[in-house]
């Protein structure tokens, strides 16, 4: 599914304007969407005719709160009891003063916002939302005079009391205070207006304020949704967590965009929300004289005797994906493992140093002949940070003419030095969890959380390599294209899910898909499988092999999928 950032949902809808639908058409458009959404969520969750349903708009100055503005507009025709705050200033876009000078007087209108010149006075005062709640003023409205801060302290407290009585007696709460363009900190009366216990239906317009729909990070104190209602198009970073967890259920509202307006989001990256069309026809037909060699040889680096199961994750991933031979080079107490989980694999027996991790020198030449016999190669799982490992790393990002997938401590060699990817030569995809990634960058996790899609694009355009960055909402990204994954689950939070995932994407690569497309298809599909094995056992009960053993349900429910209108 075609996602946008908000500079290119800006395009989208100049481009629209340019083709003959204006930007006032689509504000109503989204008006009369919004309005819909909230008849459907007020019978569905309160069960009340209109006149006794309460509908709050928190809105901002722009024109998030003219679509909100042009929804009050339908909604109090219909018999609802409408409430506009006007939460941060007076309408300033045209299109938003346009609507809101449309709404009828039966609308209540509150404001929630300070003038500039109480905002010095709170601010020389040093009073803020809380603190002004919490004092008692009903003594000085007997008062015959009041001093200034007296004055403030009344006006203060009745537009705070406006304030809450609208929220708190909303059936429905509609958040279209800030749109998708917003970065920063919410200031204390927003965060603490969005903290009121309320019982209300909560909706947010196009993203929660308070959530940065590039990143899918989120301000303290963020509008906490049950739905979004996404205008024209998905926003990219919506899928990205800690956002995702705000948003509740998405819905995405058509608002009368033209389908070539979109045609502008070609000229820059591509951003995608990976779904079964984003696959590349993946899997591959299988025709009746099809042999082992139409599906592709996928060569394994992986394991040591003190990490065998990476190993046997990384076969099975790749054989039950789909290769037609699956070579697994490593050890040789290794291989003994791996052979009795994966008889169908082959093996390369290396020789191991006193501690049981791979030899460079004695190994080279076996790497290199299976190498040239591949269509791709896995390097990685399970083989220990050495200086020898090290070194069958760059050997073979070095002269590898396939596609490699390079994972784990294939990753945690390369962080030694960084250099070895500056001297590919074939195709790469490196497949890193946060803290891998934070080690190839020589900085902290929590950097690599708030700036998850800039770490995976900026790293692919600088080695011109695909990064599959994991965790909830896994990103991969190449030099033109970032994708976001939806599928998978937290059960799949355990030692070895990681290995599985590696083994699939070589299977996909070694059956000639592009990295970009293989690197989706794998991702997709190991979710997919995780979300398979949770269906049967309960994500607290699920283990790494259970999603092996569910990748044929994957590969079903595709198939199902795919017959699906969309």
């Amino acid at each position: 599914m075609q996602t946008v950032t908000p500079k290119q949902m800006q395009r989208v809808e100049e481009r629209a304007e340019e083709i003959g639908v204006s930007r006032r058409t689509l504000m109503l458009n989204a008006g009369r969407k919004l309005a819909e959404l909230i008849i459907e969520c007020s019978s569905r969750e309160n069960g009340a005719v209109p006149e006794e349903t309460n509908v709050t708009f928190l809105a901002g100055s722009g024109n998030n709160g003219g679509d909100c503005f042009a929804a009050a507009n339908i909604l109090i025709y219909k018999g609802y009891n409408v409430t506009v705050v006007n939460l941060v200033k007076a309408p300033n876009t045209e299109l938003a003063k346009e609507m809101f000078s449309h709404i009828p007087d039966k609308v209540k209108v509150v404001t929630g916002y300070r003038s500039e010149n109480i905002e010095a006075a709170i601010e020389a005062a040093e009073l803020d939302y809380m603190t002004i709640q919490d004092k008692d003023v009903s003594t000085l409205k007997d008062k015959k005079e009041l001093t200034p801060v007296e004055r403030l302290l009344l006006k203060e407290k009745q537009r705070m009391t406006d304030v809450r009585d609208a929220v708190v007696s909303a059936d429905i709460l509609v958040d279209g205070v800030f749109g998708t363009g917003y970065r920063g900190e919410l200031d204390s009366d927003i965060k603490a207006i969005f903290a009121i216990g309320t019982r209300a239906y909560r909706i947010a317009v196009d993203i929660p304020s308070g959530g940065d729909c590039v990143k899918g990070t989120v301000s303290e104190g963020i509008f906490k949704a049950d739905e979004t209602l996404c205008l024209g198009c998905l926003k990219f970073g919506m899928y990205q967590f800690p956002l995702r967890k705000f948003c509740g259920k998405i819905t995405i509202a058509d608002i009368g965009i033209p389908p070539k307006a979109y045609d502008v989001t070609s000229e820059g990256r591509k951003y995608t929300r990976l779904d079964r069309n984003s696959l590349a026809g993946f899997p591959p037909k299988r025709e009746r004289d099809a042999h082992k060699g139409t599906f592709g040889s996928v060569l394994i680096i992986a394991g040591s005797e003190r990490m065998r199961g990476a190993a046997v994750f990384a076969a099975l991933g790749a054989l039950r994906t789909g290769a037609g031979l699956v070579r697994v080079a490593s050890v040789e107490k290794c291989i003994d493992t791996v052979a009795s989980f994966a008889p169908e694999a082959t093996y390369i027996q290396l020789e191991c140093d006193d501690y049981g991790f791979m030899l460079y020198d004695s190994g080279r030449d076996a790497l290199l002949e299976a190498m040239q016999r591949s269509d791709a190669v896995v390097i990685g799982p399970g083989m220990g940070v050495t200086n020898d490992t090290l070194e069958i790393v760059r050997f073979v990002v070095k002269n590898a003419e396939v596609p490699v997938i390079i994972d784990a401590d294939g990753i945690n060699c390369i962080a030694r030095d960084i250099e070895i990817l500056a001297e590919h030569k074939s195709d790469i995809i490196i497949t890193p969890h946060p803290g891998e990634m934070a080690r190839l960058l020589s900085c902290d996790t929590k950097m690599i959380n708030e700036n998850r899609v800039m770490v995976a694009e900026k790293y692919a355009e600088k080695y011109g390599i695909t990064v599959v960055l994991k965790g909830a909402g896994t990103l991969i990204a190449d030099q033109n294209n970032t994708g976001s994954n939806h599928t998978g689950n937290a059960g799949m939070s355990r030692g070895g899910s990681g290995d599985i995932l590696a083994g699939m994407i070589g299977a996909v690569a070694a059956q000639g898909y592009n990295m970009y497309d293989a690197a989706c298809a794998g991702v997709y599909m190991h979710g997919l499988a995780g979300d398979a094995a949770a269906e049967k056992l309960g994500q607290e009960a699920m283990l790494p092999r259970d999603i092996i053993d569910s990748i044929s349900d994957a590969f079903r429910i595709l198939k199902e999928k795919k017959k699906q209108p969309i």
